[in-house]
C-alpha cells in the first residue's frame, strides 16, 4: 500500500482507538461514582469490573495476535466493536451487581480485541517492516481518548445518567467504530508470513530471541503495574504529601498533554533511531518523575510532566520494539503474546496499590513504585544485549 494511502487507515484506526479506550479503560474514571451512588453497589466492586475486563483481555490476547497474523485485523477489530457495544448495553441494563460484572466479561473481550495491541498487530500485518511510523502516529490519536471521552461522559451523565451514557457509547460503536473498521481497514497482503515447515506461524524463537521476549514481557509487566497504580492512586498519593485536592487534580491533568507532546517529539524523529532508544528513554523519564515524587521535591508539576512524557513514548515502544526485535513476519502473534502480562498486571495493580496504601502508607507505596520503575530501566538496558545484530 502506498504511503499516501495509509492516512485514511491510520485516521480511521485513530478514531476507533479513541472510542474504544474512552468507553472501556477510561469509562469508570467518570462513571464509577455515579454508578455506585445510584445503585448502592460498593465502589470497589464497581471499579473491580474494569479489573475483570482487563483479565479477560489478557487471557484472549495471545489468540487474538495469532489470528491477526493469519487473517489480518479487520475481523478482529469488527468483533471488538460488537463485543464492546453488547457489553456496554449489558452495563446499562444490569439489574444487579452480578449482571454488571458479567457485562464486563464482554467489555473485556472488546478490550482484548480492540485496544492498542490488536491495532498495532493490524498495522504490522498491513505494512510489515514499514509499520513503525504508522504505530507511532496511532498512539498520538490514542492519546486524546481521555481528552475526548471524559468530557463527553460527564456531559452525557448530566443529561441521560450513567446508564444512558453506556447506551450512547454502545451506539457509537455500532454507528461509528464498526463502519470505520469495515470500510477503512483493508485486507492484508496475501502472503506476508514465511512459515517454517510444520511450525505454527509466529511462535518459534531461538535462544537469543527467547531471552529478548522474556525481557520485553518483563518490561510490559512492570510498566503496566506502575501505570495502573499511578493512574488509580495518584491523587491519594499527592494528598498524602500535603497537596490540596484541587491542586492534585490540576497536577494530574499535566500527564495527558505531556504524553501527547512526547509522542510528537518521537514522530519528529521519523524512526531514525532504534526503537530500543525510545523504550530506554521512556523508562528513564518514568523513573525520574517517580523518584522526584518519592523524594518529596517541591516540583510536582515537573515530576508529572516527566512521568507523562515517559508513559507517552512507552506506548509507542510497546508496539515498535517487538517489530525491531523480531521482525514483521511474527510480529502480530508475538504482540498478542506480549500483551497478556501487561494487561494482567494492569488488572491486579490497583488492588495491590490499595493494599500497600492501606497497610503500609503512602511512603511505602512511593518506594514500591520507585523500585519497580528502576527495575524496568534495568530490563530495558538488558534488551540491548540481546537485540538482533545488524
Amino acid at each position: 500500500m502506498a504511503p499516501a494511502r495509509r492516512w485514511p487507515v491510520i485516521s480511521a484506526l485513530g478514531v476507533v482507538q479513541i472510542l474504544t479506550w474512552g468507553s472501556s479503560f477510561y469509562l469508570l474514571s467518570v462513571l464509577a461514582a455515579p454508578m455506585s451512588k445510584d445503585t448502592g453497589w460498593p465502589l470497589r466492586w464497581v471499579i473491580g469490573g474494569l479489573s475483570l475486563g482487563l483479565l479477560v483481555a489478557g487471557l484472549v490476547s495471545p489468540r487474538v495476535g495469532a489470528f491477526i497474523g493469519e487473517h489480518g485485523g479487520r475481523p478482529v477489530l469488527a468483533f471488538a466493536a460488537i463485543a464492546l457495544a453488547l457489553g456496554l448495553m449489558g452495563l446499562a441494563l444490569a439489574p444487579n451487581l452480578t449482571a454488571y460484572l458479567a457485562a464486563w466479561l464482554l467489555v473485556g473481550l472488546g478490550m482484548g480485541t480492540g485496544l492498542y495491541d490488536p491495532a498495532f498487530a493490524t498495522l504490522g500485518r498491513l505494512y510489515g517492516a514499514e509499520a513503525r511510523p504508522a504505530i507511532t502516529t496511532l498512539t498520538l490519536w490514542g492519546g486524546f481518548a481521555s481528552t475526548v471521552c471524559w468530557p463527553l461522559s460527564a456531559f452525557l451523565i448530566e443529561r441521560v445518567g450513567w446508564r444512558g451514557t453506556c447506551l450512547a457509547y454502545a451506539g457509537l460503536h455500532l454507528s461509528v467504530t464498526l463502519p470505520l473498521v469495515l470500510l477503512a481497514i483493508p485486507r492484508p497482503p496475501a502472503h506476508p508470513v514465511t512459515r517454517s515447515e510444520g511450525a505454527i506461524p509466529g511462535v518459534r524463537l531461538d535462544g537469543r530471541e527467547r531471552r529478548a521476549f522474556l525481557l520485553m514481557a518483563g518490561v510490559l509487566t512492570l510498566g503496566g503495574t506502575v501505570m495502573a497504580m499511578v493512574s488509580v492512586h495518584l491523587i491519594t498519593l499527592l494528598q498524602a504529601r500535603g497537596v490540596a485536592l484541587t491542586s492534585a487534580v490540576a497536577y494530574g491533568a499535566l500527564i495527558g498533554p505531556a504524553q501527547v507532546g512526547a509522542r510528537i517529539v518521537e514522530m519528529a524523529g521519523k524512526g531514525r533511531h532504534h526503537p530500543l532508544w525510545t523504550l530506554t528513554a521512556a523508562m528513564v523519564l518514568v523513573v525520574l518523575g517517580i523518584a522526584m515524587l518519592t523524594a518529596g521535591l517541591p516540583l510536582v508539576g515537573l515530576a508529572l510532566v516527566l512521568y507523562g512524557a515517559g508513559n507517552g513514548i512507552y506506548s509507542i515502544a510497546r508496539g515498535t520494539v517487538p517489530l525491531g526485535l523480531f521482525g514483521p513476519e511474527r510480529y502480530a502473534a508475538l504482540v498478542g503474546r506480549l500483551a497478556r502480562p501487561g494487561l494482567v498486571a494492569q488488572a491486579l495493580a490497583p488492588s495491590v496499590g490499595a493494599l500497600v496504601l492501606t497497610h503500609a502508607g503512602a511512603d511505602a507505596t512511593y518506594a514500591l513504585l520507585s523500585v519497580l520503575a528502576v527495575a524496568n530501566v534495568a530490563l530495558a538496558l538488558s534488551l540491548w544485549r540481546v537485540r538482533p545484530r545488524s
